[in-house]
């Protein structure tokens, strides 16, 4: 999109790297920077941004198995408390703009109470992968100085049908359209 900057953040260099790579693949400007949300290097340290995505790790170091690999630990381990990532966030974020998180349903309670802290019109978006199954992952929006009362969207059904068969994909065309095509994903009714 003309016009459109993204700036980055990633603790993992190869990550970052990746970042990059994916940006320059797909013609996006992108300033991605190995950094530490805690000590963002300048001049994202002092930017507001219009909007600021986050997918912060989902889980809590003394609640789980410690995974083998040490990218994938750092990725899924809590080593900075949620409330921290939002707070983080929703500094670099300007009046008016907002803040959408991406986080496991378990951690709703924490989110909710970090969203609610710093940010107004907070909406929830449960993610379920299946219909009739409970959401596992949830999308969280917040709009810096909003006024708007808390709201909660239907979940959104990940895959088609009752099961997994087979390698194929199974994405909801919303989904897929996401996924491999690059498509929006406006959050439901109004902001």
């Amino acid at each position: 999109m003309r016009g459109l900057g993204l700036w980055g953040a990633e603790i993992q260099p190869g990550y970052a790297e990746l970042a990059r790579r994916n940006a320059a693949l797909n013609g996006a400007t992108a300033e991605i920077v190995t950094a530490d949300l805690g000590a963002l290097p300048a001049p994202l340290s002092q930017m507001q941004l219009h909007h600021v995505i986050s997918n912060p790790p989902y889980f809590d170091p003394a609640r789980r198995k410690a995974a083998t690999d040490p990218g994938r630990e750092t990725g899924l381990a809590e080593g900075r408390p949620l409330a921290e990532w939002v707070a983080i966030a929703a500094r670099r974020t300007a009046p008016g703009g907002t803040v959408t998180m991406i986080q496991s349903a378990e951690r709703l309670p924490d989110l909710a109470a970090a969203m609610a802290a710093h940010l107004g019109s907070v909406q929830l978006w449960p993610l379920a992968p299946r219909q009739g199954r409970d959401p596992r992952l949830i999308l969280m929006r917040g709009r810096k100085a909003g006024r708007a009362a808390f709201r909660i969207h239907a979940p959104l059904v990940l895959h088609d049908g009752d099961t997994h068969p087979g390698d194929s994909e199974h994405y909801v065309p919303q989904i897929r359209a996401v996924l491999r095509d690059g498509g929006d994903l406006p959050f439901p009714g109004r902001s």
